[in-house]
């Protein structure tokens, strides 16, 4: 079956493109030509690969609600073994994304988020100090963890020592793992970053960032944006302008809205498609924060948004949002 798409976007605008779908996956793609012939069916509008958000709780929220609203992919950065056990296998089922995740909250005893009511017991691994760190990570990667968490928060309770944060960082890293740090009060986004972290799990609230800093960071760091979850104000500012500086530094911002913390749209989330706009982000790097890649070989489904991308900065946001995924049976059904 050959479908025609008006507009595909795959880390750039390819304009037309034709799809072909065959045994029930979409097993090539490639811009369409003068020399096609009809296609069975025509999607108008855009199509992505799939749409992600890098920073959820599936312990808070349905995963089926997140795909149902636009995301084809999450990264789940701490939750319960019970409750990401089922994500293990990396089969795609019906009607929900997929899953990497980063396991338990790692932290220290009395530290963030024990004494939170929404972080369950068995949510939490307590490292006590350098020689059980190396331990929990194992932990961590044996229950399938593609990421390490590490908790730096010290406005809510104790942190980690240089010691223990240096063998947690390394420990993940010799197995291949990347670190995502919450680092949140005074000094700790600038420990993350010193101690090798790969991502912050959060765009830097607590405290402008110097612009040394931030420079040094945007050479080795990704930052999830999450900014949303600041409202408007206060905090807010302060992590729209470091991300501001951030990406004009040349650092990598990722979409994500720790979907589960706070009232939120469960799906593609509008404002925070917004705050990163206004953040001074263009579309197209807000469209390469969300949208996964590709795939090199065969997909069994798509994303689609009906329509052209309106002009105006709020309408774009909110028509990214409409985005949903169709397999290629919906595909038939929709289109056909």
């Amino acid at each position: 079956m050959n479908v025609d798409v008006e507009n595909l976007w795959c880390g750039a605008w390819l304009g037309p493109c034709r799809l072909t779908a065959r045994g029930g996956r979409l097993v090539s793609l490639r811009r369409r030509t003068p020399t096609d012939g009809h296609a069975d069916l025509e999607i108008p509008g855009v199509v992505f690969a799939g749409l992600r958000d890098a920073h959820v709780h599936l312990g808070l929220v349905d995963a089926r609600a997140l795909f149902a609203g636009g995301l084809a992919v999450v990264h789940d950065l701490g939750s319960s073994p019970t409750v990401l056990a089922p994500f293990v296998d990396a089969a795609v089922r019906d009607g929900l994304p997929e899953v990497s995740f980063a396991g338990q909250f790692l932290t220290v005893p009395g530290g963030y988020p024990t004494d939170r009511w929404w972080a369950a017991a068995d949510s939490v691994c307590i490292v006590e100090g350098p020689q059980e760190a190396a331990a929990a990570v194992d932990v961590q990667i044996l229950a399938g963890a593609t990421f390490v968490k590490v908790m730096l928060n010290s406005v809510a309770g104790p942190v980690f020592d240089d010691a223990t944060l240096e063998v947690l960082v390394g420990a993940a890293h010799a197995r291949d793992r990347l670190v995502v740090v919450h680092a949140e009060g005074p000094g700790q986004a600038l420990r993350a970053f010193e101690s090798g972290a790969d991502l912050l799990a959060h765009t830097p609230w607590t405290e402008p960032l110097p612009e040394e800093l931030l420079a040094a960071m945007a050479r080795s760091m990704r930052w999830v944006s999450t900014l949303d979850i600041h409202g408007r104000g206060g905090e807010f500012d302060v992590a729209a302008d470091n991300l501001r500086r951030f990406c004009a530094a040349g650092g990598v911002v990722v979409y994500g809205t720790d979907q589960g913390n706070g009232p939120q749209p469960v799906g593609v989330n509008p404002r925070e498609l917004t705050a990163l706009l206004g953040a001074g982000l263009d579309r197209e790097s807000v469209l390469e924060s969300i949208a996964v890649p590709w795939p090199a070989g065969s997909a069994t489904r798509l994303a689609w948004t009906p329509g052209p991308p309106p002009a105006e900065d709020e309408d774009w946001a909110s028509w990214l949002a409409e985005t949903r995924n169709l397999d290629t049976a919906q595909i038939k059904e929709r289109f056909g």
